[in-house]
């Protein structure tokens, strides 16, 4: 009786184990699509993502992660059904590298998180942003976000004073890629590009892009806390599953 019990206990773990591991294969597939589709996304995303260092860092460390779990979830998946003792030991080492280094990922997020703020932004921008430079990896990757949201500096124009951009640019205020253009269908160009230089504000996009961004991805950031949180959950759950299959093998 007390066999069968256990028998039936080592059953029920390895079906449970199975399909932990197939969600931890669906979790890595997703980062893993993710991470390629912002490398190679033609809509310039990546551009966006490149204006900070840490940020374009980050694509790639969610494409190794993806290609980490995508392996794991399979690893998992055959060690379970299987019943092999090599592969679920193999399995709960890596896993448990993986989670401990998702933890040491946050923790150094927390710690370097001043170098997501305003005032970060704000002031690699006057240092660095140099108006019609596209050579200047950073100056064309501040373009196509003030392009794309159709917003102005960091918080608002006024970041432009006393920065890089003016000392260039003396006679302007604000640079091209904050002006207006024409929202009427079959028109081209800037709705009036020289009052948007000299500092119109009826001419120039007056929002700043932190916030323009931020309300843009705003719902995706909770998304990809929520993600975390639940692929954590789901790898505690593995590691468990696994050592008690890989004890219970005779």
């Amino acid at each position: 009786m007390g066999t069968s019990m256990e028998g039936d206990c080592l059953s029920c773990i390895k079906y449970l184990m199975f399909v932990f591991n197939f969600l931890i294969f669906l979790g890595g597939s997703f980062l893993l699509g993710v991470g390629v589709w912002v490398v190679v996304d033609p809509t310039g995303f990546r551009e966006i993502v490149a204006a900070n260092p840490l940020l374009f860092t980050g694509v790639y460390i969610i494409l190794a992660m993806g290609s980490m779990l995508f392996l794991l979830g399979f690893l998992g998946c055959c060690g379970a059904i299987r019943e092999n003792k090599c592969l679920l030991l193999f399995f709960f080492m890596l896993i448990l590298i993986i989670f401990l280094a998702e933890l040491a990922a946050a923790i150094l997020a927390f710690i370097f998180r001043e170098h997501l703020t305003r005032e970060y932004f704000t002031k690699e921008l006057k240092r660095h942003y140099q108006g019609y430079n596209n050579t200047d990896v950073f100056t064309s990757t501040w373009n196509a976000i003030m392009n794309t949201f159709d917003c102005c500096g960091v918080n608002s124009p006024e970041d432009f004073e006393e920065s890089i951009f003016r000392f260039i640019n003396p006679g302007e205020v604000v640079p091209e890629a904050c002006c207006r253009r024409n929202s009427h269908v079959g028109e081209a160009g800037f709705s009036n590009r020289e009052e948007c230089l000299s500092g119109s504000m009826l001419y120039r996009n007056n929002k700043g892009c932190y916030s323009a961004v931020v309300d843009y991805f705003e719902m995706y950031i909770y998304v990809a806390g929520a993600l975390a949180i639940v692929v954590l959950t789901i790898e505690l759950f593995a590691m468990v599953f696994a050592m008690c299959l890989f004890r219970g093998i005779q």
